[in-house]
């Protein structure tokens, strides 16, 4: 089951942004994003979504 929340949150998260690479891993979603590479208001919603996935996926959402 955490392989298929895992997913699904991630699919959620294509969604949201259909617009980004994201890769399989959130988290490198993350590590990999570089502040200022995108408008103010795009940069705190991408932060927002990205880190949201990564919560549902340990609380087990």
């Amino acid at each position: 089951m955490p392989a298929a929340r895992a997913s699904r949150a991630w699919e959620d998260s294509v969604d949201e942004l259909p617009d980004e690479d994201l890769g399989e891993d959130l988290r490198d979603a993350l590590e990999l994003y570089r502040p200022g590479s995108k408008p103010r208001c795009e940069e705190s919603e991408y932060l927002e979504i990205i880190e949201g996935a990564i919560d549902r996926i340990a609380r087990g959402r």
